[in-house]
């Protein structure tokens, strides 16, 4: 049988031609809400997540800016990606809290960063996850601290 966990797809899908916009499509058909920003992954391995998005009319606010809300969905989705790939098939996880720092207005196409803060836990504990959205000019508009919680599959 075809292992069709994230990882997989993504190592076999991203250097393919248009794979890494698939592999965008099929987790927005996995989880839906994500599409709402039209991400596009661009880095995965455990350990390690990119998520790009660009700026358009579906994320502005009304001062034409990517919406906080928009990039907060982008740090849930950059750091989720790379909990599943991270966590052993053993355990499953989910967030448990967000904390969120605007740092400069992001005016440009966004990319997020998502890397581990610690260790995964023993057993069932939190893993925090930092993500650092940076703007075409490197700098970083918005940083986020998702705590997700792992434990033991039942």
């Amino acid at each position: 049988m075809m292992d069709l966990s994230p990882l997989a797809l993504w190592q076999s899908l991203s250097a393919q031609p248009g794979g890494k916009w698939l592999f965008s499509r099929a987790i927005c058909f996995k989880a839906p809400y994500f599409a709402s920003i039209s991400p596009r992954f661009e880095v995965l391995r455990p350990g390690h997540c990119e998520v790009s998005v660009r700026k358009h009319r579906a994320v502005l606010n009304h001062i034409g800016t990517v919406h906080a809300i928009a990039m907060c969905n982008m740090a849930e989705l950059a750091g989720g990606t790379l909990t599943e790939v991270t966590v052993p098939a053993t355990h499953r996880w989910i967030p448990k809290g967000m904390t969120v720092e605007y740092l400069k207005k992001a005016g440009t196409d966004l990319r997020a960063v998502a890397t581990p803060v610690g260790d995964l836990p023993a057993g069932a504990g939190e893993y925090p996850v930092q993500v650092d959205v940076f703007d075409t000019a490197g700098d970083v508009v918005f940083r986020a601290v998702i705590a997700m919680w792992v434990s033991a599959k039942k």
